[in-house]
């Protein structure tokens, strides 16, 4: 019980094939293509709210580039960010959460998207709003919005409940409306945290020969560590 308590916490790794798009099947369709080298784009810029998959689309493009034999790198932003020693010859660069620069990372990253442009890279990043509402350098801003812009839209419960409901199927059980709520409002709210406990759960059902309730949701609760309950993270 206690391992299956921290699998909880530990959501999966993020990709683009576990990415559950909604609205935003554009951006992970045209992602996939650049990835993949089969794109006339090779920048893009994202931006949604906290919680909406910014950090998991990155993270997954990186991933599939390197899948596919490129080099790549994605790189969390801090007001000191460094951009390391020879990161503008990377097939793919990402940068996330690029509101958060401070001047002279926001100098590192203007110099970065010119060298890219100037040779083969491709380079996807993140803010918090779109270019034109970003408070960074206005030459900045003004490449960032050279590229394709998107918006990218959180999940719905509704769409929430469905990719719960077809992960579950995937793995040969049905779960019910009533422990997909449950889930919803006592769990984290993000997917790959939600999916994390749903594998978990099926876990402990095999384990205890019990179906999946609403009771067995609560009682690997109650063993999990804080981090995995709804009020750690409204994200």
């Amino acid at each position: 019980m206690k391992q299956l308590a921290l699998d909880i916490v530990a959501a999966l790794s993020p990709t683009l094939d576990n990415f559950v798009p909604g609205r935003n099947a554009e951006l992970l369709h045209n992602l996939e293509r650049m990835v993949a080298g089969e794109a006339d784009e090779r920048f893009i810029y994202i931006w949604g709210a906290a919680g909406s998959g910014r950090s998991h689309l990155l993270m997954g493009a990186v991933a599939a580039a390197r899948d596919a034999g490129a080099s790549a790198a994605c790189i969390a932003c801090a007001a000191e960010t460094q951009f390391g020693e020879g990161i503008e010859r990377m097939d793919c660069v990402a940068v996330d959460n690029a509101d958060r620069l401070g001047e002279a990372a926001q100098v590192a990253l203007f110099n970065l998207y010119n060298l890219l442009r100037e040779g083969r890279g491709a380079l996807i990043v993140s803010g918090d709003a779109p270019p034109m509402q970003l408070k960074l350098r206005q030459d900045l801003v003004t490449r960032l919005g050279w590229g394709l812009v998107y918006q990218v839209h959180a999940l719905t419960d509704e769409e929430k409940t469905r990719a719960l409901m077809v992960h579950a199927e995937g793995r040969g059980f049905r779960l019910s409306g009533e422990v997909c709520n449950y889930l919803l409002h006592h769990v984290r709210r993000d997917l790959p945290t939600l999916l994390a406990m749903l594998d978990a759960l099926d876990r402990h059902s095999l384990e205890t020969k019990r179906q999946i309730t609403v009771p067995l949701v609560r009682e690997l609760l109650q063993a999990a560590p804080s981090p995995g309950s709804a009020n750690a993270d409204k994200k």
